[in-house]
């Protein structure tokens, strides 16, 4: 389980290594996200609280990066916190997400990107519930939903 400590050596002293890397140009990113998912993952932007599709959602499955289809969260750790952003205690890896530090609009914050693509996906707070303490405050358009194999066959 990831704490605080080591989210801010991550920022402060290099990522874990991923199982792969996808690199594209932004004309190819242009190509296969919608112009938010462009704005949001490409550019650094954040969603309009309690805007995003997937804040509400308690579907079981994994969320995945909607770039590369990385998997970054599990439904099973994800709670409500309350502030308008799909929120997480932990990711499905260690080396699935990108940390770093973030000193946009006068403010100290840790950035969490796909590690695999290098997607903007939101920041981490440790003001999370225990075991962790931590927050991954994440934008619904950074990420799609890929329903538990349950889940999947009850759709059919």
């Amino acid at each position: 389980m990831l704490t605080w400590k080591e989210v801010i050596n991550f920022a402060v002293k290099g990522n874990p290594k991923p199982d792969r890397r996808v690199e594209k140009t932004n004309e190819e990113w242009q190509e296969i996200l919608s112009p938010e998912q462009f704005r949001v993952t490409r550019n650094k932007g954040t969603e309009a609280p309690h805007s995003g599709t997937l804040c509400s959602i308690h579907e079981s499955g994994k969320y995945n990066c909607v770039c590369c289809d990385n998997p970054l969260f599990d439904s099973t750790i994800k709670f409500e916190s309350g502030t308008g952003w799909p929120s997480f205690t932990q990711p499905v890896k260690q080396n699935a997400i990108k940390y770093e530090k973030d000193t946009a609009f006068g403010m100290v914050r840790v950035e969490v990107m796909c590690n695999t693509c290098d997607a903007h996906l939101g920041h981490v707070f440790p003001d999370g519930p225990e075991p962790s303490g931590l927050r991954y405050c994440i934008n619904s358009e950074s990420m799609k939903l890929e329903p538990a194999a349950a889940d999947k066959k009850e759709r059919i």
